[in-house]
């Protein structure tokens, strides 16, 4: 399985949300393999000798790079990729990078962050996402063996069937919304719940999850 990290402008404060992320959940990124999308950064090269400097100090591996300039990757450097393969000149689809306002979504009792990630189409299986700075929006569905890290809240228009994990930067006030509920793990600020956890009585139904002091509650939606 495969991280795709995404830095945005400002990088400072980006790491410092991944520092966040990170202490917050200890190991979370050790050996792990992470694909550094630098799309939105479009980083010279000392900039992105700057950048992956940074992932090395925070013992981040990354395996390969999506969205940089050809001329800007030295040999020593991870690969360009797209899709998990070696790759030349790299056009990344809207879906994986566009970011919208979270008052476009239609749940509107959810905390509205500053960001929002919006993907277009469905995460597949052994893919994971990782937005720290807000929302999550999936418009299509979550598939068992993926996960969805956001430090806001977590909206899924189709199923959920792989692990959702809102509020990792302690934002106990996210939320979990999706259509169909079949997920393998939810979690909330640090409190999480399994498939065996949750038992039969969501399964299939349209839900969202929020905390209640240091309780997970599952509510179905009309």
């Amino acid at each position: 399985m495969a991280l795709v990290l995404a830095p945005e402008v400002p990088l400072r404060d980006w790491l410092e949300d991944l520092d966040a992320v990170s202490e917050r959940s200890p190991g979370f990124f050790t050996g792990r393999p992470i694909i550094a999308d630098v799309s939105s950064l479009k980083p010279s090269k000392s900039e992105l000798k700057f950048l992956l400097a940074a992932f090395k100090m925070r013992n981040i591996r990354i395996i390969g790079l999506e969205g940089a300039a050809p001329e800007n990757v030295d040999g020593d450097m991870p690969p360009p990729i797209a899709g998990g393969k070696p790759t030349g000149e790299i056009d990344v689809p809207d879906a994986a990078s566009a970011a919208v306002a979270a008052a476009g979504t239609p749940f509107a009792d959810a905390p509205v962050p500053e960001k929002s990630l919006l993907i277009e189409g469905s995460v597949r299986s052994g893919q994971s996402i990782l937005h720290p700075e807000g929302d999550v929006t999936v418009l299509g569905s979550v598939a068992s063996g993926s996960e969805i890290v956001a430090g806001g809240s977590i909206h899924v228009y189709g199923s959920l069937r792989g692990r959702a994990i809102a509020g990792c930067t302690g934002n106990g006030r996210a939320r979990i919304f999706c259509r169909k509920f079949e997920a393998e793990l939810i979690a909330i600020d640090g409190l999480y719940k399994t498939a065996d956890d949750l038992g039969g009585k969501f399964l299939g139904q349209p839900v969202q999850v929020n905390l209640d002091g240091d309780s997970i509650i599952l509510k179905t939606m009309d």
